[in-house]
């Protein structure tokens, strides 16, 4: 009977720590499911942050460079004659003449100018206006075989005729000018 009681508390302790292992390992699984979900919970929080910012954003007073509205009579339609002026490119020669038409389109801040050449080939040119000039951009997508650039200054803008300048940018960077003589469409 004298080794019965630290009998019993030797056997007591050794089932309770092995239950006290268990419950460990309950209590670390349940300590990294825990951290996962804060883990996961900052990543939503930091989400939910990003789109209050874009919002806000959405709502402040946008910058102080005001547009300027193209006059009415250049929004509509255009006959364009296009003749090269300069080249360096084997596709354009100097003194080739093109007729397009063209249409310039204002649609809120967004200028654009959809040039249509005789073979039904449609660019869409994004520009600005400034009060006295138009400039027109074009950059051919990158699918596009031939990588082009298209620079387009007016600056002679008149009621029922524009004048300026185009410059194309080919293939190994050849360059290519043209005068670019608009009238306006009866129709």
């Amino acid at each position: 009977m004298k080794y019965l009681f630290p009998i019993l508390l030797l056997t007591s302790f050794l089932l309770n720590s092995c239950d006290f292992s268990k419950k460990t390992e309950e209590l670390d699984l349940r300590e990294s499911k825990l951290l996962e979900k804060e883990k996961a919970f900052a990543l939503k929080e930091a989400d939910y942050q990003s789109l209050i910012k874009m919002r806000d954003s959405l709502y402040t007073k946008k910058d102080s460079v005001e547009t300027i509205a193209l006059p009415q009579n250049v929004i509509g339609k255009w006959n364009g004659k296009i003749i090269c002026t300069d080249s360096n490119c084997p596709e354009n020669m100097i003194g080739d003449v093109r007729n397009d038409t063209w249409e310039f389109i204002q649609d809120g801040q967004n200028i654009s100018a959809k040039v249509i050449n005789r073979t039904g080939q449609i660019r869409v040119y994004q520009g600005t206006y400034n009060g006295s000039e138009i400039r027109l951009n074009y950059k051919s997508d990158s699918s596009a075989a031939k990588k082009t650039e298209i620079n387009v200054l007016l600056k002679d803008i008149q009621d029922s005729k524009i004048k300026g300048t185009r410059e194309v940018t080919g293939e190994n960077n050849c360059i290519s000018r043209f005068s670019v003589d608009l009238d306006k469409s009866k129709n």
